[in-house]
């Protein structure tokens, strides 16, 4: 028995050469959308990828009251974070990177030599880029993160 209310209402597959570049941006990377209302008929998430080129840096921004999940494909992320952008950790291949709401954040491209790739998926559709003028911190301090379940 066909169930054809699952063929159009089921699995959705978006290909990276249909992935929509007309999404809010910040300087010095590009966004693309991948899942969105429009693509996929998402309600509660918005997924996509990021790319900066070596050396680059994003400019400082929030993204309300969204949570952002980034995992980095390839290359080596610096992410500073705070009102000053006074804190900073590292993220290579395989890593994910979280960032909580309304959290003045950049992201930087720590290789000379290649670009910096990442997944990026948010808690909602609303395409909430808040970009920031913030005097930058000159000498963040590095922040390593455990969480209770991993300390030993």
């Amino acid at each position: 028995m066909e169930h054809p209310r699952w063929k159009f209402d089921g699995v959705r597959v978006v290909h990276g050469c249909d992935l929509d570049p007309n999404t809010p941006q910040t300087s010095g990377m590009n966004r693309a959308a991948a899942i969105t209302t429009a693509s996929a008929g998402a309600r509660k998430l918005w997924a996509g990828t990021v790319v900066i080129e070596p050396d680059a840096k994003t400019g400082a921004h929030h993204h309300g009251d969204l949570e952002s999940v980034i995992y980095v494909v390839k290359g080596h992320a610096r992410m500073r974070w705070g009102e000053r952008l006074e804190f900073t950790a590292e993220a290579g291949p395989g890593d994910f990177i979280f960032v909580p709401p309304y959290v003045p954040h950049q992201e930087m491209n720590a290789s000379p030599g290649e670009a910096l790739e990442c997944v990026l998926v948010r808690s909602g559709q609303e395409p909430v880029v808040v970009n920031l003028d913030v005097a930058a911190a000159d000498d963040p301090q590095t922040v390593r993160w455990i969480d209770d379940i991993h300390r030993t």
